[in-house]
Protein backbone atom coordinates (compact mmCIF):
# COMPACT_ATOMS: atom_id res chain seq x y z
CA UNK A 1 0.00 0.00 0.00
CA UNK A 2 3.07 2.19 0.89
CA UNK A 3 4.06 1.90 -2.79
CA UNK A 4 0.92 2.76 -4.73
CA UNK A 5 1.42 6.87 -2.60
CA UNK A 6 4.02 7.74 -4.76
CA UNK A 7 2.08 6.39 -7.31
CA UNK A 8 -1.05 8.20 -6.82
CA UNK A 9 0.78 11.43 -6.46
CA UNK A 10 2.68 11.18 -10.01
CA UNK A 11 -1.15 10.57 -11.20
CA UNK A 12 -2.93 13.49 -9.37
CA UNK A 13 0.25 15.66 -10.43
CA UNK A 14 -0.47 14.75 -13.89
CA UNK A 15 -3.81 15.54 -13.82
CA UNK A 16 -2.77 18.55 -12.46
CA UNK A 17 -0.63 19.79 -15.04
CA UNK A 18 -3.59 18.44 -17.73
CA UNK A 19 -5.84 20.18 -16.06
CA UNK A 20 -3.73 23.41 -15.55
CA UNK A 21 -3.19 23.03 -19.51
CA UNK A 22 -6.53 23.18 -20.56
CA UNK A 23 -7.14 26.61 -18.26
CA UNK A 24 -4.06 27.95 -19.44
CA UNK A 25 -5.56 27.89 -23.49
CA UNK A 26 -8.78 28.65 -23.06
CA UNK A 27 -7.24 31.73 -20.29
CA UNK A 28 -4.99 32.43 -23.77
CA UNK A 29 -7.97 31.83 -26.43
CA UNK A 30 -10.12 34.24 -24.05
CA UNK A 31 -7.47 36.94 -23.35
CA UNK A 32 -7.29 36.86 -27.74
CA UNK A 33 -10.69 37.41 -28.05
CA UNK A 34 -10.86 40.36 -25.77
CA UNK A 35 -7.51 41.57 -27.31
CA UNK A 36 -8.68 41.45 -30.81
CA UNK A 37 -11.96 43.29 -29.52
CA UNK A 38 -9.85 46.13 -27.86
CA UNK A 39 -8.01 46.62 -31.08
CA UNK A 40 -11.51 46.93 -33.03
CA UNK A 41 -12.75 49.27 -30.40
CA UNK A 42 -9.76 51.01 -30.84
CA UNK A 43 -9.43 51.56 -34.36
CA UNK A 44 -13.11 52.56 -34.41
CA UNK A 45 -12.00 55.45 -31.87
CA UNK A 46 -9.48 56.28 -33.89
CA UNK A 47 -11.48 56.27 -37.32
CA UNK A 48 -14.38 58.52 -35.49
CA UNK A 49 -11.29 60.81 -33.77
CA UNK A 50 -10.07 61.51 -37.32
CA UNK A 51 -13.28 62.57 -38.75
CA UNK A 52 -14.12 64.62 -35.72
CA UNK A 53 -10.81 66.53 -36.20
CA UNK A 54 -11.30 66.98 -39.60
CA UNK A 55 -14.64 68.28 -39.65
CA UNK A 56 -13.07 70.66 -36.94
CA UNK A 57 -10.35 71.72 -39.77
CA UNK A 58 -13.09 72.01 -42.37
CA UNK A 59 -15.40 74.33 -39.99
CA UNK A 60 -12.24 76.34 -38.80
CA UNK A 61 -11.19 76.94 -42.26
CA UNK A 62 -14.77 78.40 -43.63
CA UNK A 63 -14.87 80.68 -40.47
CA UNK A 64 -11.77 81.77 -41.07
CA UNK A 65 -12.61 82.69 -45.17
CA UNK A 66 -15.95 84.19 -43.81
CA UNK A 67 -14.14 86.15 -41.31
CA UNK A 68 -11.26 87.48 -44.02
CA UNK A 69 -13.70 87.73 -46.43
CA UNK A 70 -16.07 90.05 -44.57
CA UNK A 71 -13.08 91.47 -42.79
CA UNK A 72 -11.58 92.50 -46.57
CA UNK A 73 -15.03 94.24 -47.69
CA UNK A 74 -15.51 96.65 -45.15
CA UNK A 75 -11.97 97.55 -45.43
CA UNK A 76 -12.35 97.63 -49.10
CA UNK A 77 -15.82 99.75 -48.38
CA UNK A 78 -14.20 102.21 -46.29
CA UNK A 79 -11.49 103.00 -49.27
CA UNK A 80 -8.75 101.03 -47.42
CA UNK A 81 -7.06 98.90 -49.61
CA UNK A 82 -7.19 95.18 -48.21
CA UNK A 83 -4.46 94.31 -49.89
CA UNK A 84 -1.34 96.48 -48.28
CA UNK A 85 -0.77 98.18 -44.88
CA UNK A 86 -2.37 97.32 -41.91
CA UNK A 87 -5.45 95.87 -43.89
CA UNK A 88 -2.77 93.33 -44.88
CA UNK A 89 -1.50 92.79 -41.52
CA UNK A 90 -5.35 92.07 -39.87
CA UNK A 91 -5.80 89.29 -42.52
CA UNK A 92 -2.16 87.86 -42.07
CA UNK A 93 -2.74 88.00 -38.26
CA UNK A 94 -6.30 86.15 -39.02
CA UNK A 95 -4.71 83.23 -40.94
CA UNK A 96 -1.91 82.74 -38.52
CA UNK A 97 -4.36 82.75 -35.54
CA UNK A 98 -5.79 80.23 -37.53
CA UNK A 99 -2.80 78.26 -37.95
CA UNK A 100 -1.74 78.12 -34.58
CA UNK A 101 -5.31 76.81 -33.87
CA UNK A 102 -5.17 74.51 -36.00
CA UNK A 103 -1.30 73.14 -34.78
CA UNK A 104 -3.40 72.98 -31.15
CA UNK A 105 -5.97 70.75 -32.84
CA UNK A 106 -3.77 68.29 -34.27
CA UNK A 107 -1.57 68.21 -30.86
CA UNK A 108 -5.35 67.47 -29.24
CA UNK A 109 -5.63 64.96 -32.24
CA UNK A 110 -2.60 63.16 -31.41
CA UNK A 111 -3.18 63.29 -27.87
CA UNK A 112 -6.46 61.76 -27.98
CA UNK A 113 -4.90 59.13 -30.52
CA UNK A 114 -2.28 58.21 -28.09
CA UNK A 115 -4.66 57.84 -24.86
CA UNK A 116 -6.53 55.50 -26.77
CA UNK A 117 -4.18 52.71 -26.92
CA UNK A 118 -3.73 49.80 -25.04
CA UNK A 119 -0.46 48.83 -23.16
CA UNK A 120 2.17 46.41 -24.85
CA UNK A 121 2.20 45.40 -20.78
CA UNK A 122 -1.48 43.98 -20.60
CA UNK A 123 -0.79 40.49 -19.06
CA UNK A 124 -2.96 37.74 -20.16
CA UNK A 125 -2.92 35.67 -17.07
CA UNK A 126 -1.33 32.24 -18.74
CA UNK A 127 2.68 33.26 -17.43
CA UNK A 128 0.38 32.84 -13.81
CA UNK A 129 -0.69 29.70 -14.65
CA UNK A 130 2.30 28.06 -15.44
CA UNK A 131 3.80 29.09 -12.61
CA UNK A 132 1.75 27.88 -10.54
CA UNK A 133 1.50 24.56 -12.04
CA UNK A 134 5.03 24.48 -11.88
CA UNK A 135 4.90 25.29 -7.91
CA UNK A 136 2.55 22.65 -7.23
CA UNK A 137 4.89 19.95 -9.47
CA UNK A 138 7.72 21.25 -7.13
CA UNK A 139 5.83 20.48 -3.96
CA UNK A 140 4.65 16.73 -5.47
CA UNK A 141 8.42 16.06 -6.01
CA UNK A 142 9.36 17.43 -3.07
CA UNK A 143 6.92 15.36 -1.11
CA UNK A 144 8.07 12.27 -3.23
CA UNK A 145 12.00 13.23 -2.21
CA UNK A 146 10.59 13.03 1.94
Amino acid sequence: MAALAPVATLVGTGVSLYATSRQASTQSAQAKAQRQQAEAEALQRAEQIAVQSSTDARERQATLDRTVASTRARLAASGVSPDQGSAAAITAGMAEDAAAAQADSNAGFQARLAAGRRSLLNTDGSLTTWLRAGQSFGGTVRSLLD
